[in-house]
């Protein structure tokens, strides 16, 4: 069972795969407050030493079972590329270390049904590190739909498109990495459909463009939820977009200018009447994650209400089935 940390006591990180999303994390753990890196861990002990010296954190190790028994982390941030999180995140659980898992959780909904049963058997705190869900913003969004303003949800549109680099040897092209546009960049298409509509599809439609190497470069993916509802979304690393989302009810829509997963400004537009709400960020955005992460350590929650375990659950299982609709398959699966 984890351990409540003390309201006034600094949370001690651990800090799994120090690249770029790494720093990124620590940079706003030093804007949430309330914690500190104290530990890295990477496969090259070179890349530890450099990376705990840029983070102030006191050690640097190169395997994961030394970062297990220091006593002295409190939660680990595992940011390695996808198709590691699941062994690191099952090793951490099984000795009693809270986790904060970047997405996707894991690769699979397989692989994630396992360690939510280990954390719920074994009392740990696992959360998935999609940092859109937790922006300010979206807790207004969700006032304007529990409120009703819209009225009824009738479709939700979004796209998550990028030209990006299409070098087969980079990791979001490598099928051995878990690659592909869906787990990279859909999966936040999704995520924010979940928010919205609180329920997994009924009905999945997907085309999509197969890069050489196997995975997807782009895919466009149409869903039915019954009763009249629809949603979709496009992503891909082969054209840039705007990236925007819209969330259209009967009475009124909700839209989310350019760049929906680093959302401050939402507009709320029933007929001639417009209202615009802005949440600017206190850093680059990770540390309202970060702080909720910390809330639920402090108060001893095992999961967090913003992003429910059965949340992740239902988009990895419907992530798996746009896969199953495309024939991909990872090697490692």
């Amino acid at each position: 069972m984890q351990l409540t940390c003390p309201r006034m006591t600094p949370i001690r990180w651990g800090i799994v795969g120090p690249g770029g999303i790494a720093e990124k994390f620590v940079a706003d753990l030093r804007v949430a407050g309330g914690g500190t890196a104290r530990a890295v861990v990477s496969r090259n002990m070179d890349r530890a030493k450099s990376a705990a010296a840029k983070f102030g954190a006191e050690f640097a190790f190169d395997n994961i079972e030394a970062l297990a028994v220091e006593d002295s982390v409190d939660v680990v941030y595992i940011a390695t590329p996808h198709q590691a999180h699941f062994e690191a995140a099952k090793f951490l659980l099984e000795c009693g270390k809270p986790v904060l898992l970047e997405k996707p959780l894991t690769v699979n909904a397989t692989q994630a049904r396992e360690l939510v049963q280990i954390a719920r058997a074994r009392g740990v705190f696992l959360m998935e590190a999609l940092w859109t869900r937790f922006l300010p913003i979206y807790q207004v969004v969700r006032d304007w739909l529990d409120e009703g303003r819209i009225g009824r949800v009738r479709w939700v549109d979004s796209s998550f498109c990028v030209r990006g680099d299409l070098d087969h040897a980079k990791r979001w092209m490598n099928p051995h990495l878990a690659g592909g546009s869906l787990l990279d960049l859909g999966i936040y298409c999704l995520a924010m459909t979940q928010f919205v509509l609180k329920q997994k599809p009924a009905e999945i439609a997907v085309a999509a463009t197969m890069s050489s190497t196997g995975v997807d470069e782009m895919l466009t993916v149409s869903l039915g939820y019954g009763s009249g509802t629809l949603a979709g979304f496009v992503c891909g690393f082969v054209a840039g977009g705007d990236n925007r989302l819209i969330i259209a009810g009967e009475e009124g829509r909700v839209e989310i200018p350019a760049h929906f997963i680093a959302a401050q400004k939402a507009v709320l537009v029933r007929g001639s009447e417009v209202e615009v709400s802005e949440k600017p960020f206190n850093g680059g955005g990770f540390e309202y994650e970060i702080a909720e992460a910390h809330r639920c350590l402090r108060e001893g929650d095992i999961e967090s209400p913003l992003i429910p375990l059965e949340d992740t659950l239902r988009n990895l299982e419907t992530m798996d089935a746009i896969r199953t609709k495309i024939s991909l398959k990872y090697p490692f699966e």
